[in-house]
């Protein structure tokens, strides 16, 4: 229990207020009981190591009680490609996130909530723990989390193996959903399956940036309208995922680029402002970048790519390692993706360099809208 207190005064120090019914529910779930027996953590060198919980129990309860999250599962599952990178793709999210998405999301008594992306179970548990049992049905894609989440809830929630981009049909409608993976679009069954008037709450993510919480209404006629906010960082649902790679599937030998030059920083699209490649993920929607350091290219120190999501164009812009006023810019495709970066930049400046909560979006029959301060002015004319 006091590890759990500890961990509670953490998530009211991150979070800046106080965390009510979802504290209470943070105390009487206890969050180890969800992890499985082997976690990652990042390690000196940026690779993910293997933390057992019966040969470093200290360090494994440690992880379980810390106030960030617990990677869970790595390469999907698989355990078939020996000399595969480990890449995360399931985790158990910060308690700090968590009880805000569970505040902002406010279920009242009586009420409803699918959740999409059951993970460990332990969201799930603290709803069924507020909303008391029958509340909750949470949707696993991956049959193996799925099953090992049942057995920690037991009973606290309904778990169903499904792909979560559907939902979860018969049991609808819902007062709430909420997801605990990224999407870069909605879902159209999750805006049909919740009643008019409930909430839709999910991650959000970009190609360019994975940032912010999006918070939707559903209205009579089907349609959602909502606003985003700052501050979180989930994993992409799987069905959205991309696995695209630079010179893998996008820049060729037979390639002859544009040559020019630009005095916008690479450093200052592509680096940690989040505020600005949140808005740069909103105004080009389908661009991604990587960096690449050290390139064995003479001249250059640093290289920063652009490519587009269906891989038919792409920039390069070099920092020669002396002059941070002045870049080369090599651009291929139909394309000028750096040209479009920049006016993408400038717009954010002029607009006042807006944070996520100036941004919202919309759901209606022609498609999804994101726009800025106010439904009539689109992020993207």
């Amino acid at each position: 229990m006091s590890a759990a207190r500890e961990l509670l005064a953490a998530v009211v120090a991150e979070n800046g207020q106080a965390t009510g019914r979802w504290g209470d529910a943070l105390l009487a779930v206890p969050r180890h009981a969800f992890l499985p027996r082997t976690i990652w953590r990042a390690d000196a060198h940026g690779t993910y190591a293997a933390l057992d919980a019966c040969a470093e129990p200290e360090e494994w309860f440690a992880a379980a009680y810390a106030n960030a999250p617990a990677i869970t599962q790595v390469n999907d599952g698989r355990t078939d490609e020996p000399d595969a990178p480990v890449l995360p793709s399931s985790s158990a999210s910060s308690p700090a996130i968590v009880v805000r998405m569970l505040s902002m999301l406010d279920p009242q008594p009586g009420e409803r909530v699918l959740e999409i992306g059951t993970g460990t179970g332990w969201n799930a548990a603290l709803l069924g723990h507020v909303l008391g049992a029958g509340s909750v049905t949470t949707v696993e894609v991956d049959a193996v989390l799925a099953r090992r989440a049942a057995v920690a809830l037991d009973g606290a929630a309904c778990v169903v193996t499904a792909d979560g981009a559907q939902g979860w049909a018969p049991g609808a409608p819902y007062d709430h959903v909420i997801a605990t993976c990224a999407v870069r679009t909605v879902p159209a069954a999750w805006i049909r399956q919740t009643r008019p008037g409930g909430t839709v709450l999910t991650p959000w993510s970009s190609p360019w940036c994975d940032y912010g919480l999006l918070h939707l209404t559903v209205h009579e006629d089907g349609t959602a309208q909502g606003r985003f906010s700052p501050h979180s960082a989930f994993m992409l649902m799987r069905g959205q995922r991309r696995n695209l790679r630079i010179f893998r599937d996008v820049v060729h030998d037979d390639h002859w680029p544009d040559e020019s030059c630009t005095s916008l920083s690479p450093w200052t699209v592509g680096d940690e402002d989040w505020d600005l490649q949140f808005a740069l993920g909103l105004r080009c929607p389908d661009l991604w970048y990587a960096w690449h350091d050290a390139p064995a290219v003479d001249g250059v120190a640093t290289r920063l790519w652009i490519a587009t999501t269906d891989a038919t164009a792409w920039a390069a812009v070099d920092y020669d390692g002396q002059r941070k006023d002045r870049f080369t810019v090599w651009q291929h495709g139909t394309r000028r993706l750096w040209d479009e970066v920049e006016a993408a930049h400038d717009w954010y400046v002029q607009h006042g360099r807006p944070g996520p909560d100036r941004f919202g979006f919309t759901i209606h029959p022609s498609g999804q809208s994101t726009w800025l301060d106010d439904p009539a002015c689109p992020v993207v004319p």
